[in-house]
């Protein structure tokens, strides 16, 4: 299920989260661990972002010439385009520089761009950040945050979670390489699976599908039970968490070329830790079409050779070196695998009647196995192959 504090930001587009600094260093080191030079020469860009307090700003201006970077540009939105609860208070950084403009800092947004050794000491850093006024208010769909997209070699940034297919498609649409922050669950829309099955896009080297804790601004409305967890993780103030988080990226990573060790399927019967399989005589089949129901990762059967139904979290211990990714349950009319389909009304029909009330079919499962003599309906899952599964 998506955290609650996620779905509520959807619906009041209460969406600037900050990314903590440790988060961004652990995700693109593991890109520079596999191809040392893989930012050098490159032009990055950092949109949706607020770089007098964004962490990723910080951190690749820290870093530009141990990457090699060519140029780094991180732009913001406008104040009115934010929510502020008590009212916007622009920082001393801005205030005190002699391009403060009153209404500006309202109505535009900023610009900041580092590509030179400002102050002369001999190093390109953020003491080196140069700013100015956007001419219009920083939203990455105009014109002007266009533009920047087309002249830089990436885009990296946490994008407002409510706009997150909009902006996928932005960047798609430039053919561009990109590093970006998402829920997990947005593998399942239409928009982002078959770049994954088609090996365009894929989850990034760290933290996915786990906590990740956020800041964000003083006063911001969220989750009480999720800032007491951030704060339980040593986060106290104005922090809070957000379950099920990934990075999405087009960067090569070594994460994805190791193979998942496994058992064999007589293995799995035999000595699985997952009451769900331990001890049964075979996994169960799908009804409405020819796969196994495979629900957990670590119980993918190293010698099954036909089609097997895994969990989304599968993919991020996905390797393309290791299996081939066929589709999922529910794009029938994209891979056409369903050979027989079970109406969302016969499917609810018979988990109530399996539990004996009603209010509890969850929409967010799929697939079909027969259990007890009834139809049962399962978690989302991929659709894999082996390529060369053990004999």
């Amino acid at each position: 299920m998506a955290n609650s504090n996620l779905t509520e930001a959807k619906r009041a587009k209460n969406d600037e989260f900050y990314t903590q600094y440790h988060d961004i260093e652990k995700e693109i080191t593991a890109y520079i661990e596999y191809n040392p030079d893989v930012f050098r020469g490159k032009t990055v860009l950092l949109p949706c972002d607020d770089p007098e307090w964004s962490n990723f700003t910080r951190f690749f201006a820290q870093n530009f010439d141990r990457l090699g970077l060519k140029k780094l540009i991180s732009t913001s939105y406008a104040a009115n385009s934010k929510k502020y609860k008590g009212g916007y208070q622009p920082s001393l950084f801005e205030v005190n520089d002699p391009q403060y403009d009153a209404y500006k800092t309202k109505k535009h947004g900023k610009i900041f761009i580092l590509d030179h050794d400002k102050s002369g000491d001999g190093h390109i850093d953020v003491d080196d950040l140069e700013w100015h006024y956007l001419d219009g208010d920083g939203d990455f769909k105009s014109d002007e945050i266009r533009k920047l997209r087309d002249e830089a070699d990436m885009i990296i940034t946490n994008p407002p979670f409510s706009l997150f297919r909009e902006f996928l498609a932005w960047l798609i649409e430039a053919d561009k390489q990109f590093v970006i922050i998402g829920n997990m669950n947005a593998i399942t829309y239409k928009e982002v699976f078959p770049l994954i099955k088609d090996n365009k896009l894929w989850l990034g080297a760290t933290g996915n599908g786990n906590d990740m804790v956020f800041g964000v601004p003083k006063g911001a409305e969220v989750a009480e039970s999720d800032r007491q967890k951030a704060a339980r993780m040593g986060y106290v103030g104005d922090f809070t968490r957000l379950g099920n988080s990934c990075w999405f990226t087009t960067l090569d990573h070594g994460k994805r070329h190791h193979p998942i060790v496994l058992m064999s399927m007589e293995e799995n019967l035999k000595y699985s830790k997952h009451k769900e399989l331990k001890g049964k005589e075979s996994y169960d089949q799908y009804d409405n079409y020819d796969a196994i129901e495979v629900p957990f990762t670590d119980a993918i059967p190293s010698d099954y050779d036909g089609v097997m139904g895994v969990p989304i979290s599968f993919l991020d211990k996905y390797s393309p070196d290791q299996f081939d990714i066929m589709g999922m349950c529910e794009n029938e009319d994209l891979y056409k695998l369903k050979t027989k389909v079970y109406t969302t009304a016969e499917c609810k029909q018979a988990y109530f009647a399996k539990f004996e009330k009603k209010g509890t079919y969850d929409l967010n499962a799929s697939g079909v196995v027969f259990r007890g003599g009834l139809l049962e309906k399962v978690y989302q899952r991929v659709l894999i192959k082996h390529k060369r599964p053990t004999k």
